[in-house]
């Protein structure tokens, strides 16, 4: 059927492009200790891209009955007169990686509610906090052809895991994701970082605010690097509107921080060996001892600039929505920060005193393009003497990336899945934090 719609595209534009997905997915969730729900999802469709008089023409349909009337759909969407300075890519050979474990297919629901029950009965049995976990299994098959001959596909599957332990009269928790290709049971050190973090920090303290040793934990890491993908987004590049527009190859940030992408590392859930326009990916620096090195781009902006694709072009939204019904726009959907020689125990004994990040609420506020944030702490965690002593309630942290992100003081030395990619605890020195005396 994909054959069938490219030769009828063919035939009425100069390029086109045909892009297939097919994704399930089981999930899992407990509250409070006692299961809440299960549920399954599925969704598939077909998007077709044409390229005709210099402009880009789109269109999507979940069940493809008619292919006459997407490929109409498609030439109608060229009067919006969206400029096409791009050729689809010719790629023929890839890497192989091994992104698909397929016990995932005979994994049942049954098996993960009781393997979130395990995890609900240990971490309640040694807290009073309300224990919630969830968990799902999912797999994802894609597919491109294009008229250049282009035919590359991929078949994943991932097992993801959330745990958490609330704090009484609060929606801040202690929290950490875990993923896997395939089902396993979540590892002790995972259960006893959970664990103990909350029984150090349960204690509700008051302390004053001011400049102070801050260290963010991978899962609320992401509010400084969605700032970072901002001024390296090859859309803000194209429109002039970066900070970071004319300086390549300039000392930005700490020379501690490595930050690149990495979507060929197999051994994590997702990768990949192209993007949702079919240009091959690479391991690709951002940021080299902190030394900003590269910009990333899709097809579309790629060809406004005149520069080459970087393999970015990625059917995703900040805010979500149906992929199928996406357009590829510059992402980073695979970024890794290289990990420093500190052990998490050891950072805090570094600190004296400080507070530990573990979640954010609020991270979309602030001037996102210049690199500012404004973040609630969800939980703040209060530190005295290099170890964790309460949690503190109302706090907040705010600066610029192009300020805090040149204060590193150490890196952790194990990267942990979050929000975004990979990456390691950060202790910041000199961050402005407020609180609530």
């Amino acid at each position: 059927m994909m054959e069938q719609l490219l030769e009828m595209a063919k035939k009425v534009s100069e390029a086109a492009e045909v892009y297939s997905l097919e994704e399930t997915g089981d999930g899992v969730s407990f509250e409070n200790g006692r299961l809440k729900e299960i549920e399954s999802k599925a969704q598939s469709g077909i998007s077709l891209r044409i390229i005709k008089d210099g402009h880009i023409g789109f269109a999507y349909t979940k069940n493809l009955i008619h292919p006459e009337g997407l490929v109409k759909n498609a030439l109608d969407s060229l009067k919006g007169e969206v400029e096409s300075l791009f050729d689809f890519p010719s790629t023929r050979h890839l890497p192989s990686l091994d992104t698909y474990d397929s016990s995932i297919e005979g994994l049942s629901n049954g098996t993960v509610v009781e393997e979130c029950q395990r995890i609900c009965d240990f971490l309640a049995s040694k807290t009073e906090g309300q224990v919630n976990v969830s968990a799902g299994r999912g797999t994802a098959r894609i597919r491109i052809l294009n008229s250049r001959g282009a035919d590359v596909s991929t078949t994943s599957s991932v097992y993801s895991l959330y745990a958490s332990i609330l704090f009484p009269n609060s929606y801040a928790s202690i929290h950490r994701p875990w993923v896997q290709k395939t089902f396993k049971r979540a590892p002790e050190s995972y259960l006893q970082f959970i664990l103990e973090t909350y029984l150090q920090s349960q204690k509700e303290v008051r302390t004053p605010g001011g400049r102070m040793k801050v260290l963010f934990l991978p899962e609320s890491l992401y509010a400084l690097l969605w700032r970072v993908q901002s001024v390296t987004n090859g859309r803000n590049i194209y429109q002039k509107v970066s900070p970071a527009l004319e300086k390549l190859n300039e000392k930005l940030f700490d020379e501690k921080l490595t930050l690149y992408d990495d979507p060929l590392n197999d051994q994590v859930p997702g990768a990949r060996g192209f993007d949702d326009e079919g240009v091959p990916c690479q391991s690709f620096s951002l940021i080299e001892k902190g030394v900003l090195t590269h910009f990333y781009y899709g097809l579309y902006y790629a060809g406004k600039l005149g520069v080459l694709p970087t393999g970015h072009g990625y059917k995703g939204a900040m805010w979500g929505g149906e992929t199928i019904s996406l357009k590829p726009s510059p992402s980073l959907e695979h970024l890794c920060i290289k990990p420093g020689e500190k052990s998490f125990a050891q950072l805090l004994r570094l600190m004296e005193k400080g507070i530990v990040i573990g979640g954010v609420m609020g991270a979309h506020s602030g001037n996102i393009l210049n690199g500012d944030f404004s973040i609630g702490l969800s939980p703040g965690l209060y530190v005295e003497n290099g170890e964790i002593v309460g949690h503190v309630k109302d706090a907040m942290a705010a600066g610029n990336i192009f300020d805090t992100m040149t204060r590193i003081a150490e890196i952790e030395d194990t990267l942990h899945p979050a929000s975004g990619g990979m990456f390691p605890a950060i202790l910041f020195d000199g961050v402005s934090v407020a609180t609530k005396e």
